[in-house]
């Protein structure tokens, strides 16, 4: 199967008022794995759903180019449509047709490509079948839920049997308990439908639970792809720190000789200005470093924190710390800790930006 590749792909709209040049999309450049599963991560705004547009070729790149195999689907100067690159997209309002019943529906692709009698049939139930949607063929979408709704524009999406599926925010409009379940429901079409599958999404426990690759943009940048336990464990600089996880972001002077990951004995000496084997970390540049909520530990032998609040989530409690210098940490605890409370914890690895 072919890869799709983005190269130096820019989309520029035009300035629309003071302060809003730039453009939307600013030189990304990723390659997907075959049969991937990519998920793309930023905040509102960052270009991901821009990508994804030029990628489906509703959008046409300002500059750059998008290649899948030995084809080109897009440059500045020319446009494969959409309709002759073999994709299928689902979109955040499932876009189905309320007059047609679910079976209509699945079909509807097939029929445009004139497929129709018993290929047309078993095609659509096979489909509906992966998707568990076999018994709701003759509903029409207004007699189903959310999560089933979702569930048809992901078999009118197999039974294209795409090479690319793309997918803009399909679980926004879902309550809790159903993306969930919807995640699952992703996962296994993934693995049945052999194909590359690129999904736009601002949360972040839908990214890692779903991809086997993270894309995080932000302001139209491509700032880091890496997969999902890579991209938590060393994440490339501020921003994406700050998406991926439930850390804080602490700055601590760190000595020269530092490697990126870091031990307790030299953060206890940061955080204390002591002198470290590494040299003085009192009087190193500043450095922004990631901690996580569980490398945080109540320990007698820690460094006194205190308690600025506890919060209860059933299986722990969700603690903000304040460290000697003022700054924030977040940490778990199976014991509940009142406001106020100084308590000593260890902190067992940290990761430099």
């Amino acid at each position: 199967m072919a890869q799709l590749i983005l190269n130096h792909l820019t989309k520029d709209f035009g300035a629309k008022g003071p302060g809003e040049g730039g453009p939307a999309v600013s030189d990304v450049s990723l390659t997907l794995r075959k049969q991937g599963f990519l998920a793309l991560l930023g905040p509102s705004g960052c270009g991901k759903t821009t990508v994804l547009r030029m990628i489906a070729g509703f959008e046409q790149p300002t500059d750059g180019s998008i290649e899948f195999g030995e084809c080109r689907l897009s440059d500045a100067v020319r446009v494969l449509p959409p309709e002759k690159r073999n994709m299928a997209m689902v979109f955040q309002s499932y876009a189905l047709w309320p007059h047609m019943t679910v079976a209509e529906n699945v079909g509807y692709p097939l029929k445009v490509r004139r497929i129709s009698g018993e290929a047309w049939r078993s095609r659509v139930a096979e489909a509906l079948s992966l998707v568990r949607l076999t018994a709701y063929a003759d509903r029409r979408p207004s007699a189903l839920s959310g999560g089933q709704r979702q569930r048809v524009a992901l078999a009118r999406c197999l039974v294209q049997q795409p090479d690319i599926v793309l997918l803009d925010e399909p679980l926004a409009n879902l309550d809790q308990h159903l993306r969930k379940a919807m995640e699952e429901t992703f996962r296994a079409f993934h693995e049945r439908s052999s194909a590359t599958m690129i999904y736009v999404t601002h949360d972040q426990a839908e990214a890692m639970a779903l991809a086997t690759d993270v894309a995080v943009m932000s302001e139209g940048k491509l700032l880091q792809v890496a997969p999902p336990a890579d991209i938590y464990a060393r994440p490339e600089g501020r921003v994406v720190g700050s998406l991926i996880g439930r850390g804080a972001i602490v700055r601590l002077r760190l000595p020269e000789k530092a490697g990126r990951q870091l031990d307790w004995p030299l953060l206890q000496a940061a955080l204390a200005g002591r002198r470290s084997g590494h040299g003085h970390a009192g009087e190193g540049p500043l450095s922004d470093v990631l901690i996580r909520p569980e490398q945080v530990h109540p320990d007698s032998g820690g460094m006194p924190m205190r308690v600025l609040s506890s919060v209860f989530e059933g299986e722990r409690s969700a603690l903000t710390l304040a460290l000697p210098d003022g700054q924030s940490l977040k940490a778990y605890s199976n014991k509940a800790f009142c406001h106020g409370t100084e308590v000593p914890f260890v902190i067992s690895g940290g990761w430099r930006l």
